[in-house]
């Protein structure tokens, strides 16, 4: 199999990725050199009738511990054709759900319990409701005063900006709620929506959410639904997220990288992005920074 390797830094790593990509390219006999797709930032090899496994973990090896990002991959059919990504810690950094409890002085509490359903030591679908309940009686107010503090992912305007541009379609997938999830998706110029909706009963929070609930499948029949209705095979597809509710949804994309991903989902995960912001995912496509838009 041709493979391709794509070797993404991080502030500070950018000084020593040239160095990194020439002892990679040195210990795998590569017969070229790294081709860079940004400068000192990004850059790929490509490797004849290589193993994959025994490629990344050279090139793991070499990396060690700086901040550089190592994703290896089939060379053919990099180019995705739909990008679906999960909303919250990857998309946004917000979590919306500890930010709303942030309100009532339960943020501690609440992002305890995200951590874990994240990291899946316990259902989501309990956890989602257990904390919504918290939130009962909250003045429906407060869902904007929360939305103001949305902060998008570095890269991921450029991200769905980019694929878009280059005749992709893109869907934003969250076990969040819509009334952010719509915000963001019209922000970035997301085609797609899928999220949970939050009820509300004379101007507060109910604590309930509607059915059904977008779970780990719900996400993953999102992908695999899409592609069908696009033509396009599942190969075609790349998918980003960070929990454990995400991993059905990575193990069905072409190309599902765990991104900056709880520790369970990162050593779960194929492909994965630790340390780069969301412009690796085009970088792993073979973008060149000359075609990022933005």
């Amino acid at each position: 199999m041709n493979l391709a390797l794509t070797l993404v830094a991080s502030p500070p790593a950018h000084p020593v990725v040239a160095a990194i990509a020439a002892d990679v390219a040195a210990a795998l006999r590569t017969r070229a050199g790294p081709r860079w797709l940004a400068v000192d930032e990004a850059c790929e090899l490509t490797f004849d009738g290589a193993d994959a496994a025994a490629v990344e973990q050279t090139a793991r090896q070499i990396v060690g511990a700086a901040r550089v990002d190592v994703i290896v991959q089939p060379a053919a059919g990099r180019r995705k054709r739909l990008l679906v990504a999960d909303m919250e810690a990857t998309i946004i950094e917000n979590e919306m759900l500890d930010e709303l409890a942030d309100f009532l002085g339960l943020r501690p509490r609440v992002s305890e319990i995200t951590r874990r359903a994240m990291n899946g030591e316990i259902d989501f679908v309990a956890a989602l409701e257990e904390r919504v309940a918290l939130l009962a009686g909250i003045r429906a107010g407060v869902l904007d005063e929360a939305a103001a503090r949305i902060r998008p992912m570095p890269g991921a305007a450029a991200l769905v900006a980019t694929m878009r541009q280059n005749g992709a379609k893109t869907a934003l997938v969250s076990g969040g709620f819509d009334i952010f999830a719509e915000r963001i998706a019209a922000a970035l110029g997301f085609d797609h929506v899928v999220a949970n909706h939050l009820e509300i009963a004379d101007g507060r929070i109910a604590g309930t959410v509607r059915r059904p609930i977008v779970t780990r499948e719900a996400k993953r029949e999102t992908l695999v639904s899409l592609a069908a209705r696009y033509g396009l095979s599942l190969a075609d597809t790349i998918a980003a997220g960070d929990g454990a509710n995400d991993l059905p949804l990575l193990e069905t994309a072409g190309l599902g990288v765990a991104y900056h991903a709880k520790p369970a989902v990162a050593a779960a995960a194929r492909w994965r992005v630790d340390h780069a912001d969301l412009t690796a995912l085009l970088y792993a496509q073979g973008y060149r920074r000359e075609e990022i838009v933005g």
